[in-house]
């Protein structure tokens, strides 16, 4: 299953106690804020949850899979996330 936006809002109002407006108000502004320091390329450290890191991607050759032939793959930045420590335990049932 995937956690959505909606699943978030519904969420934070049944284990919170907001109600859903001021709820998804909350939700919506933390996906701005997150969004923003990636676009302006800083790092989003989230304490006892993980790093995302913006990288910069350079042009490389690669090859189209239905035809195989060769192209050029231009360059890019790529999102990565790096588990904190304690989300790493937790996933692997160390307390």
């Amino acid at each position: 299953m995937a956690l959505t936006k909606a699943h978030l809002i519904e969420k934070v109002t049944n284990e919170v106690g907001l109600n859903k407006k001021v709820a998804m108000e909350i939700i919506e502004r933390f996906f701005e804020i997150l969004k923003g320091c990636l676009e302006r390329s800083e790092d989003l450290k989230i304490s006892g949850f993980g790093t995302f890191h913006v990288r910069q991607k350079k042009t490389r050759m690669g090859r189209n899979p239905q035809t195989g032939e060769a192209m050029e793959i231009s360059a890019r930045k790529v999102v990565t996330f790096k588990p904190s420590q304690r989300l790493r335990d937790a996933l692997n049932g160390k307390s």
